[in-house]
């Protein structure tokens, strides 16, 4: 329909062409009120480039922008814009004119038959995934060519009403308001369509019903429940954890459609330790177990290493070997070799199990090594890449048998330098296998099996380690959480994951093997007739955003550290400022926070080196049982090895990519576990018990707090602070009372009681008991809160008052903030990705 009423009528102005106040309008201003709209897709253009406002002309243009792109399914006249902008002197309407004529040339407006003009939608239309981190808004993340999430300043703000049917996950297409860039405002826009859903199916707890039944998810980035029809329930039973296909989304229209499913699979009763871990995996699309022609496939593979595997083969299997892993490993991938030289060098041998011996091409092994493309470390237990036939028997490196293994061998001076090295497919024979913890015992009392290797080994890391750091690596320690549990998975204790020598001399031999095999692809190229670079799958880690790092150093600088920036000075300082806050109360958060000044590795076949290690060239090669990288790694040096041509980059960019992304689940799996063991932990305290800990995170919600004996976390929230009125300094990560003028920052050492913990958000609240001068600041004893049902009798879909209304609240406000937050507090306000 032509020459509609516009749905918003904030533009009306004077006949300067401004409103009223002198303040220029623009289409943010509107943004809590534009309706939602269907959104059709429509031809791929050129997009037209949201501009800074530069002068007058360029805010005006974009604001009349702004206003057909919300009005898009009506079409104005020239008169009716001019009208509608209350323009009346002759000199703005003559630029308003030629504003919509330049608009038109552009292509942004559609001049239609009738001379009407409307808004092109496809002229300011990208795509991206939904991150919904808030029940009020979400961010659309823009797609990158790396396939990993860039600056967060580019991400899209979009009211939820203007998701048009989007959920968390969902791949769609975004319309980029023109106006929102202006004067320093984050980006903002509205779904125009949905490309692709994220999401086919959720895990949650079941409410059932006489004749219906309702799924609440895990996920807190989905804020509806699920309506489960009765002869959809599968046998599932109240308080169940269940896996749901959704039938139907919410929609995007003026109706409130609500997600429907049916349940496909019954994890067990909710709170289970075996149903929470699988819960756990199926939330982030995970497998429990492998298919059976896969485990078939395995099950065939001979055990025997037959004379024709031996054949092209380095034999040393007569040379001192031994392997060092944790106490609870079962799959030991690599292993040391140590020879003395009569030159007074000395030969170390890094041998990595050859997995790809057995693992070929086209199989059924390699398409479901590919698909999974790592194991998956939680709590409890390991899901692993390969099947147990392979990871904890073929390839496993276990002492007193033969193994085959992929290897790189390094002579190396005493002060440890590369004097030869070689690589090629051998056959090793392990004498020992040593826990983490034997072999520091042997090193520490200078007496037990192989002291000697073990002490020159400890040497020679130690001067790698060194000269690593001379030439630019940064030491970033952060401290890892284990527990232990009973015989049905409760946690008995939580406790820090200690690093000892003889955990860092492993990984500097690992770090050479990686470095070196990358390095020495590089160098075979120069062997290709056409002077072409093998492609080879490197693990990059590029440098950090100089604007965050210097916020962080801003942030840093206020808590009284000193850390400089330029890129001459930045790891010597780095690794400073990690030495001085080594012991502090606040040292696991600003590591942390450190760290998430920093670029994500990841895998791609683009040689852009490692920042954190201060390496040229990188590469992993020494975990092909639990890494499908490093298989890819493997399969390429034995290509090169024998004279092979470079590989088509396009293919392996496209398996980097996957591999990143299923790094990127697997870890995030990992943190869901640690952080649901640690919520089960402390649900089982004394309700008065206190603890001593530190705030990692300040929201205007409320403050984080982290304990310091065990590392949990949690929420002391604003409106529990009853002494004052307390309000939000986001630049100084602070909230100050109103009347008394108290604060409450980002380090401070507080003593905190657990309030509430709710295993099914995993979260926890805290009550504020006294700060380090003793204040007391809530005298509240009262024991945890309880979750209370809501009776859905009616059928209908779950409110506000529903009994998940403080979990929304709690993740529902938020502020945006362009600077670093520390632990527990992301840029928008939310809780953070840990």
């Amino acid at each position: 329909m032509r020459n509609g009423k516009p749905k918003q009528d904030k533009y009306s102005r004077s006949a300067s062409g401004r409103p009223a106040g002198g303040k220029p309008a623009t289409a943010s201003a509107a943004a809590t009120t534009r309706p939602r709209e269907k959104g059709v897709e429509k031809p791929n253009r050129a997009m037209r480039p949201i501009q800074q406002t530069d002068s007058f002309l360029d805010e005006m243009k974009n604001d009349l922008m702004a206003f057909f792109q919300i009005n898009d399914n009506e079409s104005y006249t020239q008169e009716q814009v001019l009208d509608h902008f209350n323009t009346g002197d002759r000199k703005t309407r003559l630029i308003l004119h030629g504003l919509i004529h330049e608009l038109t040339d552009e292509g942004s407006l559609i001049r239609q038959p009738d001379g009407s003009y409307r808004a092109d939608e496809a002229a300011n239309l990208l795509e991206g995934v939904v991150d919904h981190v808030n029940a009020k808004f979400a961010f659309v993340v823009p797609a990158t060519a790396s396939g990993i999430r860039g600056e967060r300043s580019d991400d899209i703000w979009v009211a939820t009403d203007d998701l048009n049917g989007a959920v968390d996950g969902d791949r769609v297409r975004v319309l980029k308001f023109s106006d929102s860039g202006n004067r320093s405002r984050r980006v903002e826009g509205k779904v125009a369509n949905i490309v692709e859903r994220g999401r086919t199916e959720l895990v949650g707890r079941i409410e059932v019903w006489p004749t219906y039944g309702f799924v609440i998810p895990d996920s807190k980035k989905i804020y509806e429940d699920i309506f489960i029809p009765k002869e959809k329930l599968a046998g599932a039973t109240d308080d169940d954890k269940v896996i749901v296909r959704l039938t139907k989304y919410p929609s995007g229209g003026g109706g409130k459609q609500r997600f429907e499913g049916e349940v496909v699979t019954v994890l067990g009763a909710a709170g289970e330790n075996n149903t929470e871990m699988h819960a756990i995996l199926a939330e982030f699309g995970l497998p429990i177990d492998f298919p059976k022609d896969v485990e078939e496939e395995a099950e065939a593979i001979p055990t025997k290493i037959l004379k024709k595997d031996l054949a092209k083969r380095r034999d040393m299997r007569d040379v001192t070997t031994f392997t060092i892993d944790p106490v609870d490993a079962k799959d030991f991938d690599d292993a040391l070799s140590v020879q003395m030289l009569d030159n007074g060098n000395y030969e170390i041998g890094i041998h990595i199990a050859d997995v790809t011996h057995y693992v070929k091409p086209g199989s059924r092994l390699e398409e479901e090594a590919f698909k999974r493309a790592t194991s998956v470390y939680l709590v409890d237990r390991v899901v692993p890449m390969l099947p147990e036939k392979l990871s904890n028997g073929l390839c496993s490196l276990r002492p007193n048998e033969d193994k085959l293994t992929f290897s790189a061998v390094f002579e190396l001076t005493p002060d440890a330098r590369i004097s030869k090295e070689w690589f090629g497919r051998t056959v090793i024979h392990s004498d020992r296998r040593f826990s983490y913890e034997e072999a520091q015992d042997i090193l520490n009392n200078s007496n037990g099996d192989y002291l000697s290797e073990l002490q020159l080994l400890n040497e020679l890391a130690h001067k790698l380690r060194k000269e690593r750091f001379k030439n630019g690596a940064i030491n970033f320690e952060t401290v890892e959480v284990r527990f232990k549990l009973d015989e049905n998975g409760v946690p008995l204790s939580v406790y820090p994951k200690l690093r000892q020598d003889t955990n860092k001399l492993i990984e500097e031999f690992m770090l050479l093997a990686n470095k070196r095999v990358a390095e020495y692809v590089h160098l075979l190229s120069k062997q290709n007739k056409k002077g072409e670079e093998n492609t080879m799958v490197y693990r990059v880690h590029e440098g950090p955003d100089t604007d965050r790092l210097q916020q962080f150093a801003d942030f840093a600088g206020r808590l009284g550290y000193k850390l400089s920036v330029d890129e001459e000075h930045l790891s010597n300082s780095m690794n400073r400022f990690m030495a001085s806050i080594e012991g502090k109360p606040e040292a696991s958060m600003l590591s942390q926070l450190a760290i998430r000044t920093m670029s994500k590795a990841r895998y791609s076949t683009d040689d852009l080196g490692h920042f954190g290690l201060a390496f040229r060239r990188y590469s992993h090669f020494t975990s092909p049982i639990r890494r499908y990288p490093d298989m890819m790694a493997h399969r390429l040096l034995q290509h090169y090895l024998d004279k092979g041509k470079p590989e088509d980059r396009d293919t392996l960019e496209d398996q980097c990519k996957h591999a990143s992304a299923r790094e990127k689940m697997a870890s995030d799996a990992e943190r869901a576990s640690i952080k649901y063991k640690q919520v089960e932990f402390m649900s089982r305290m004394d309700p008065n018990r206190t603890f001593e800990g530190v705030i990692s995170g300040v929201t205007e919600f409320g403050i984080f707090v982290e304990i310091t004996e065990n590392n949990c976390e949690g929420l002391v929230r604003m409106q529990d602070l009853s002494n004052d009125y307390y309000e939000f300094d986001k630049e100084n990560y602070r909230i100050i009372g109103s009347r008394t003028k108290k604060m409450y920052t980002f380090g401070d050492q507080v003593v905190v009681r657990v309030k509430e913990t709710n295993l099914g958000r995993r979260s926890m609240d805290f009550a504020l008991v006294s700060d380090k001068a003793g204040h007391v600041t809530d005298s509240d004893n009262s024991g945890r809160s309880s979750r209370s049902r809501s009776d859905r009798r009616d059928g209908g879909s779950r409110s506000g008052g529903s009994s998940r209304s403080s979990s929304s609240s709690s993740r529902s406000s938020g502020k945006r903030s362009e600077s670093p937050a520390p632990k527990g507090e992301n840029r928008r306000g939310g809780r953070g990705r840990r």
